[in-house]
């Protein structure tokens, strides 16, 4: 009878140490993002950007960055403030930033928008805050104005001015916007 109380006693401090090992000592899974959500093994909803849905009924989408596109241009020649990529704008928004003087000719360089298709909502002017005629950062401003009916994607492009007119001059940036308000 000692034997068996003896086994039993040895069994559940066995199945105590194991069950304390394996599961006694995780501290609780804590989701607080898509990234989370992925890693918990929760299943992922194929839509852009991909969701996930938590067992409380959370929801969360993978963050996908927006990135600038960079035509003969790197971002040692020109840098934007705002709007950022994937921002979302109103239909008046400023165009900050810094550029370095030659991407600019007569204080200036343009500045365009272009819908979803690529064609032009509209077009402004970036005008540097600074001296220009030099090669370092030369701040800069731009007041864009979208057309009142247009909501929706579009894309900023900022031109380097080349008043040569040779294509081995021409440089430009571009990234994604929103207009909505």
């Amino acid at each position: 009878m000692n034997k068996i109380l003896i086994i039993v006693l040895l069994i559940v401090v066995i199945a105590g140490v194991a069950w304390s090992v394996f599961w006694g000592n995780k501290e609780p899974l804590v989701i607080n993002s898509f990234e989370d959500c992925a890693k918990a093994g929760l299943p992922v909803m194929e839509s852009y950007p991909r969701q996930c849905k938590t067992e409380d009924g959370r929801t969360f989408a993978e963050e996908i960055p927006e990135k600038i596109t960079y035509d003969n241009s790197t971002d040692d020649l020109i840098k934007v403030d705002l709007p950022y990529p994937g921002a979302v704008v109103g239909k008046l928004f400023k165009v900050i930033g810094q550029a370095r003087g030659y991407w600019f000719f007569e204080a200036s360089f343009p500045v365009k928008i272009l819908d979803i298709d690529g064609n032009m909502l509209t077009s402004s002017i970036a005008q540097a805050k600074d001296e220009w005629m030099t090669e370092e950062f030369v701040p800069f401003e731009a007041d864009v104005a979208i057309p009142p009916t247009y909501i929706g994607p579009a894309t900023l492009v900022l031109i380097r001015d080349n008043p040569s007119g040779l294509p081995q001059n021409d440089a430009s940036i571009s990234f994604p916007i929103t207009i909505e308000y």
